[in-house]
């Protein structure tokens, strides 16, 4: 019996990170489409979708899995705070297939604007799905949106860490969604250049692999031919860690108190401190 519980209970973690995925990319992708197929909005409307995105997707997801949505987070969690490392794949297959299907669906709703845009799904709006170096315009190398990726991911994760923390002050009234959200539009607005701050390995495997099936066949390469797949994977599951590492460094043993909180958890309304 309580293996069945325990399966049931992975079976709807795992629901919740594919659906609280899916919406962030439902968002993020969409706004993308947008504003370079069709020429409405601009960079300030990408960062704040990609943000309310992630508020979103937080916000579905939370209450059954912490809302990862994200296997950079997944694995920083993993690694200092206690999460299963048996869940860590599960996981990541689920935030994997959430961008999948999401960005099909939106590869097909924008079916006819991006055939008006760019005929031939070429390099010009290959963007919508997956991030290039230098949002595919400016003079930045495959190392340098690399460099690009740790840094940003390293942000998010060490302010997540710190928005979640309950020894810390979290944000009350069930605000740390909307937080965490706000913090995603101004790493848009403030690391956008470089790398199209993917900072999540799903959020680009995920849409990439969709596009590459319906039609974009330069997918896993970037403007100069190389291939670059592999950029927006590998540095945020460094930077996640790295990020986490730097706040338990620095921030975490000057803290006190007796709160406790599940593994991968948000702050709810009744989990909150008090002095």
């Amino acid at each position: 019996m309580a293996e069945q519980t325990s399966r049931r209970g992975l079976v709807g973690e795992l629901s919740a990170e594919f659906l609280g995925t899916m919406i962030l990319i439902l968002f993020g992708c969409g706004v993308v489409a947008q504003v370079v197929a069709a020429g409405i909005g601009d960079h300030d409307s990408i960062a704040w979708a990609w943000g309310l995105g992630v508020t979103m997707g937080v916000y579905v997801a939370a209450r059954l899995s912490g809302a990862h949505i994200n296997p950079a987070v997944t694995l920083a969690l993993a690694c200092f705070k206690g999460f299963e490392w048996k869940k860590v794949v599960p996981y990541w297959v689920a935030q994997f297939a959430g961008a999948f299907v999401a960005a099909l669906l939106v590869r097909w709703n924008y079916t006819e604007v991006l055939a008006k845009a760019d005929p031939g799904h070429t390099i010009k709006t290959q963007g919508v799905f997956s991030t290039l170096p230098g949002n595919g315009a400016l003079p930045v190398s495959e190392l340098g949106a690399l460099r690009d990726q740790v840094i940003g991911t390293a942000i998010l994760v060490l302010v997540i860490f710190a928005v979640t923390d309950l020894l810390n002050t979290p944000p009350g009234a069930n605000l740390a969604p909307f937080i965490i959200g706000l913090l995603v539009v101004a790493i848009g607005m403030a690391w956008g250049t470089d790398a199209g701050y993917a900072i999540n390995p799903a959020r680009d495997l995920g849409p990439r692999l969709a596009s590459y099936f319906t039609g974009y066949g330069t997918a896993w390469r970037d403007q100069y031919g190389n291939l670059y797949f592999w950029v927006p994977i590998v540095g945020p599951l460094v930077g996640g860690p790295l990020g986490a590492a730097i706040y338990r460094l620095f921030i975490s043993p000057f803290l006190t108190g007796t709160e406790e909180q599940e593994p991968g958890d948000i702050p709810t309304p009744d989990a909150t401190r008090t002095e």
